[in-house]
């Protein structure tokens, strides 16, 4: 468990030494907000932690992620281990072991987003004042690795942010701030993410200086609003649509599963992706495309989805409209099968 700070920012005279965990794009706001705290308030960020470059791209090269990438351009000293928790092969120059990488920076704060790696106890303890989660979502609720996408799936209109006291647990510490954030009809977990990252990094920023200053009382997930639940990670196959869903819920899916994996289906056994639709009334027999008014729709299991945005297999995305010029046998076929 970790504990209140041992000393308020007041009774320390060293600069405060901040570490920072995040690869993804949701974690680059907040990085670069704290980049620019720290030289307004003589605040000293010695290091970023993120996850090793992913090979990405039809020529499967290497590639460094948003964190790494600003953190780099910074003249941050940067950590990518595989895994934080040791895995017993001794220590190299180009390996070192995590904990005792960060054990000397000595870091008095470790600030986390989107990392994408449970944080073991022992890393935990390392900090005076712990390690602070920007989490995208109002906790206790979506705790886990897709939060946004959960959301949407789930179709409610509101979501948020929470900074959050880590503990050995998977998001389960105690919240030291929220903030709710509307979702829009149209929003994707692109859009959204971006509108939480940016609003993440806001309120990280409102609460760093209070919770250093010893101004900042945590809050037990358990006093908080709301019932826990748990999100898992996405996975591609997830993206597959099953046309005996209603229209609404695969419409859900796809915003929620864009930009990736995206929804989709099959069309002459092909993969044929879908980027906008909307729910129309009606009916018909589930994956048959059928066109009435000017409208491409698809029967499902309640409902017609209109398709607005499609991406045939080997093409960039389009209207459907721009897609039927050049397949007009769309019409009348089967979705799926």
């Amino acid at each position: 468990m970790v504990a209140q700070p041992s000393a308020p920012l007041s009774q320390i005279s060293e600069p405060i030494r901040i570490v920072f965990m995040g690869t993804p794009e949701f974690a680059l706001p907040s990085l670069s907000l704290l980049h620019s705290m720290a030289a307004q308030a003589g605040w000293q960020l010695v290091g970023v932690v993120t996850q090793p470059d992913r090979r990405a791209g039809r020529g499967k090269r290497l590639l460094a992620g948003p964190v790494k990438t600003f953190a780099l351009h910074q003249n941050l000293p940067v950590l990518q281990p595989v895994r934080l928790r040791q895995s017993g092969a001794p220590p190299a120059a180009d390996r070192p072991d995590p904990l005792a990488w960060l054990r000397m920076r000595s870091p008095d704060l470790i600030v986390v987003a989107a990392y994408g790696q449970i944080l073991p106890p022992r890393l935990l303890e390392i900090p005076t004042f712990g390690c602070l989660n920007v989490h995208a979502s109002l906790l206790p609720a979506y705790r886990g690795a897709s939060p946004i996408t959960a959301a949407l799936l789930d179709g409610l209109t509101e979501s948020g942010v929470t900074i959050m006291l880590m503990d050995a647990g998977m998001d389960t510490g105690p919240a030291l701030a929220q903030a709710r954030l509307p979702i829009q009809s149209d929003d994707t977990t692109a859009s959204l993410s971006e509108r939480l990252a940016d609003r993440g990094a806001g309120l990280l920023a409102e609460t760093i200086p209070s919770w250093l200053a010893g101004d900042v009382a945590p809050i037990a997930q358990a006093d908080l609003p709301g019932e826990p639940s748990v999100c898992r990670l996405v996975k591609k196959q997830d993206g597959q649509v099953d046309w005996s869903l209603p229209a609404a819920r695969i419409e859900r899916m796809i915003r929620a599963y864009a930009p990736w994996p995206a929804a989709f289906t099959t069309w002459k056994n092909q993969n044929f992706k879908l980027w906008k639709g909307r729910v129309i009334p009606g009916s018909a027999a589930p994956g048959l495309v059928l066109s009435a008014a000017n409208i491409v729709a698809v029967g499902t299991g309640d409902g017609l989805l209109a398709l607005q945005v499609v991406q045939p297999a080997g093409k960039r995305q389009m209207t459907v409209t721009s897609f039927l010029n050049g397949a007009p046998d769309f019409i009348g076929s089967h979705l799926g099968v």
